[in-house]
């Protein structure tokens, strides 16, 4: 069993890495080989002294030769370029995005093709697929038959990777799935260029003592889930089965990953009442229209049958989101009290 995750050093990557090696199985097989393809390889990470993982470090469109060097059996794609990146820079999002998952597609469909195993592949797409048309407005929930409009170039390239996906599996020349992430919150580590990046970073900066910009209006209403559910829900629809009944990954439409509605406000009431006054304070609202035009162009209630069908449930409110947060990164959170008062994580 040899598993391919691309943007293997990215957070999530590293997320699922890290859920693999636990298990050092996937759907009760054991893994041979776990390839982590990334730009780049960050010096000393723990993951490359695991006899299981083999790096291939370098844009990933010149190096699929190497990805493909001996057959794979599961790619879980989930390098990108991220959506203010590719708001500001078309050439970079249709390349890094559309171009490079084609050519992905294309090195798998040339594996079955020669002969070799038909890969499962997994497509990290977003809920940036849709968006309010001015002529057909988003109906109140939103589900996986809901036309995808979206409003900006990441959720275009994002979609039209979900039908390239959707058309090599239809033709046979790979085993496609695609998981729709809702924003992940709370991130840890440094701010990216994401235009949801603000959703983490109004909690894990204050809670590192760090002042925070927030660049929406506190009661735009959002759908987040944590590292851990995300994370989940990328492995149970890379694990599951075809075919119909609970557990099993029926037609070939994408599964919205489950998540939690939430308000800005709530988000930074929960910090207050977790935190403290001066935690809290170390945020300051600065609208961005720019920002807001694209965060607020997505929807915030889901209809999430298709993920409840293979046993994935929303986070239970965003006060366990936080002290999940607290638990997995105890040494970038300087608050005391009951937010660090549980035990460190055994999961992601």
């Amino acid at each position: 069993m040899r598993i391919v995750i691309t943007g293997g050093f990215g957070f999530l990557g590293r997320q699922v890495t890290g859920t693999l090696l636990r298990t050092r199985t996937f759907r009760g097989a054991p893994i041979d080989r776990l390839v982590l393809a990334d730009r780049i390889v960050p010096p000393g990470a723990p993951e490359t002294a695991d006899p299981l993982v083999e790096t291939v470090r370098g844009d990933l469109a010149e190096c699929l030769d190497e990805v493909f060097a001996e057959p794979v059996d599961v790619l879980i794609h989930l390098a990108a370029a991220v959506s203010a990146e590719c708001e500001a820079d078309f050439d970079l999002g249709m390349s890094a995005n559309l171009d490079t998952t084609r050519a992905l597609l294309e090195a798998a469909r040339a594996q079955s093709a020669a002969g070799g195993p038909r890969p499962r592949l997994v497509f990290a797409s977003s809920v940036a697929v849709y968006g309010s048309d001015p002529a057909l407005p988003l109906p109140p929930v939103v589900s996986e038959s809901t036309l995808p409009t979206p409003r900006s170039s990441y959720g275009i390239q994002k979609l039209v990777c979900e039908q390239l996906v959707a058309d090599y599996t239809r033709r046979g020349f790979l085993d496609g799935r695609v998981a729709r992430l809702m924003t992940v919150s709370v991130r840890p580590g440094k701010p990216n260029a994401a235009a949801s990046g603000f959703l983490s970073g109004i909690i894990r900066e204050p809670l590192a003592g760090l002042p925070a910009i927030c660049p929406v209006r506190p009661d735009l209403r959002v759908v987040l889930a944590s590292p851990r559910r995300t994370v989940e829900g990328i492995l149970r629809i890379a694990e599951a089965e075809r075919g119909s009944g609970r557990g099993r990954l029926e037609g070939g439409l994408p599964v919205n990953l489950p998540g939690l509605t939430v308000s800005v406000a709530e988000m930074l009431s929960t910090l207050r009442q977790l935190a403290g006054d001066a935690v809290a304070d170390l945020v300051t609202i600065a609208p961005d229209p720019d920002v807001e035009a694209i965060v607020g162009s997505w929807p915030s209630v889901f209809d999430t049958t298709r993920a409840a069908a293979l046993g994935l449930q929303p986070d239970p409110d965003f006060a366990a989101v936080v002290r999940d947060y607290a638990a997995d990164h105890r040494d970038a959170v300087l608050v005391g009290g009951p937010l660090t008062a549980g035990q460190p994580s055994e999961g992601l």
